[in-house]
């Protein structure tokens, strides 16, 4: 495969620990890693992920802007206009052979593909209107039309598309994509440290939570991931398992302490230990710190990034029974419960009160992520995606303008050409 320059333009806080972040990083990684040369231009916000040969440009900060929040806002908007404004000029001054566009950018990416003549790859991590509904902001019929008429323009505009999940793509389809496409699920980690387990009774210590079982979450504290639900099933555990402590990471500071008040007006105070986000590389201590692992999410059909990290960790755990989460787990790699209260109390005492089924449980995750979710499926993907866009380009020109003939990601498909038109677009 030539390799190739590529103007990757991620409307989030990169790095930051969170999921599209993560994903992120990941991407350039991997795009490194095969031999192309990355260029991000991302937000004013975030560290350095430390990713070598990686080139990273960043907007200026909107007046008033000090960070911006998971989920659609003003703040978003207003940083996204700084964001593209400052890529089009990267690119337009740039002599690149990829647009790689991640989220809300793929707007920019279909308007620059137009400008440049350059391929469009979007990145699709989400589907935008489903974002006002899981995040219960701006869930009015009006901004949820102006975002469908969005995702259908952007994935109007794409030669090429990444879905993170099996209901990404199914969404693409239904829109009416018909190019390339893969599903290259959030699978790659940062490293794990070969001393993690010895680390792990220095790490009980500094939380001083005994030698009771150990029940973890990790990941973002926002309202769909259901942190309500899981604090309300605390006290009918602890009830049984007196000694029982559940880890939950996390969130900024200002919100893991808000948790640990709830918690004490709970009457668990004592049972639960807050910790606000740590280090991507520390991540995987707490979860070698649990003995059971968690996630209460309520809605969404996004797989979430640390579903693919629980599996691979060794541990059992209990998840909510939606489709975010059973798109990928069934009940042999994982305790499925309804998502209520009572449900996720009665799943977590099942697992504390059956060695047997724990250890059948992680056993089977285990397997599962070698065998579907490891590095080198990951880059097999990538690397085919980029091929068939590279031959797309470089087609006959006799065949440019035709529409796809095959399936998503089959490279059956026409050269890049002006985005596809749709008569019901209007």
């Amino acid at each position: 495969m030539k390799p190739m320059r590529i103007l990757m333009v991620a409307p989030q806080p990169v790095f930051s620990p969170r999921g599209t972040p993560f994903s992120v990083v990941h991407r350039a990684r991997a795009l490194i890693k095969l031999g192309h040369q990355v260029d991000l231009v991302t937000y004013p916000f975030g560290v350095d992920p430390g990713v070598e040969g990686l080139r990273i440009f960043r907007c200026r900060r909107p007046i008033g802007v000090h960070e911006v929040p998971i989920g659609p806002s003003v703040r978003k908007i207003r940083t996204d206009i700084a964001l593209a404004t400052f890529a089009w000029r990267i690119a337009v001054r740039g002599s690149y052979d990829l647009l790689h566009t991640h989220e809300e950018a793929g707007v920019l990416g279909v308007l620059l593909r137009r400008r440049l003549g350059v391929p469009h790859l979007y990145d699709m991590h989400s589907s935008l209107p489903q974002q006002c509904h899981n995040f219960g902001r701006y869930d009015y019929r009006l901004i949820v039309s102006v975002f469908e008429r969005l995702e259908r323009f952007m994935l109007d505009g794409a030669d090429g598309l990444i879905v993170i999940c099996e209901a990404l793509a199914q969404r693409a389809r239904e829109m009416g994509y018909e190019g390339p496409m893969q599903m290259i699920e959030n699978t790659l980690d940062f490293a794990v440290g070969d001393d993690t387990e010895e680390r792990v009774p220095a790490l009980r210590a500094s939380l001083g939570i005994g030698e009771g079982p150990v029940v973890v979450y990790t990941g973002t504290l926002e309202r769909y991931q259901g942190m309500d639900l899981l604090l309300e099933s605390v006290p009918m555990v602890a009830r049984v398992v007196p000694k029982v402590r559940f880890v939950i990471v996390g969130g900024s500071q200002a919100d893991s302490d808000a948790l640990g008040r709830k918690a004490g007006e709970l009457g668990v105070g004592d049972n639960v230990v807050t910790v606000s986000a740590v280090p991507p590389h520390e991540v995987h201590l707490y979860h070698h710190l649990a003995d059971l692992l968690v996630t209460t999410r309520t809605r969404g059909t996004n797989t979430p990034l640390k579903l693919y990290q629980y599996l691979r960790s060794g541990r059992p755990m209990v998840a909510t029974s939606i489709f975010s989460h059973t798109q990928v787990l069934d009940d042999r790699c994982a305790e499925l419960v309804a998502p209520e209260r009572d449900a996720i109390s009665a799943g977590i005492l099942r697992l504390l009160d059956d060695p047997a089924r724990c250890e059948s449980l992680a056993s089977t995750a285990a397997a599962l992520a070698r065998e579907h979710y490891g590095e080198e499926a990951y880059y097999r993907r990538l690397e085919s995606l980029l091929e068939q866009l590279q031959k797309r380009e470089t087609a006959p020109a006799a065949l440019a303008g035709g529409a796809c003939a095959g399936s998503p990601g089959s490279g059956t498909c026409a050269p890049v050409g002006p985005p596809r038109s749709r008569s019901s677009d209007g």
